[in-house]
């Protein structure tokens, strides 16, 4: 499982001009499932990302998680993480899950993060998403658990 996170003041996904999660003050978490990846995979990932120490303190240094500030998060499902821009001009995506299994796995991240008591807004799997956001640094990180 791989995830891009940005550190973010406001965030926002629309499907066909329609809102369909949003987060104030958080991460947007753009996330890519493998085709091994297993729901202790997905939870594995929920924690990390809900408990790494990514916004300011009072000093102004990374020292506190999104739970710390009472944030939330935007979760899109983005299979071209697992891109494989290797071997010419077009990338392959081979490497990331099909979509069944990534669907199933992406909703047990976001359940995984709700119950770690943090608000979260989902994109469309599959859909095309429009993102809207501020990011806030910019602080960018990926993180990966394969």
């Amino acid at each position: 499982m791989r995830a891009t996170l940005q550190r973010v003041t406001r965030a926002t996904c629309t499907v066909e001009g329609e809102l369909t999660g949003q987060t104030g003050p958080g991460l947007l978490v753009l996330l890519g499932v493998a085709p091994g990846d297993t729901d202790a995979t997905a939870h594995a990932m929920a924690a990390k990302i809900a408990k790494l120490r990514i916004f300011g303190d009072e000093q102004g240094r990374m020292n506190r998680s999104v739970q710390d500030i009472g944030g939330g998060i935007l979760s899109v499902s983005q299979f071209t993480l697992y891109a494989d821009t290797r071997g010419g001009n077009r990338p392959s995506f081979t490497a990331a899950a099909p979509p069944d299994h990534a669907r199933a796995l992406y909703h047990t991240f976001n359940a995984a993060l709700r119950a770690l008591g943090l608000p979260v807004g989902e994109g469309v799997f599959g859909a095309h998403m429009v993102l809207d956001l501020t990011n806030d640094g910019p602080v960018t990180l990926t993180l990966d658990l394969d």
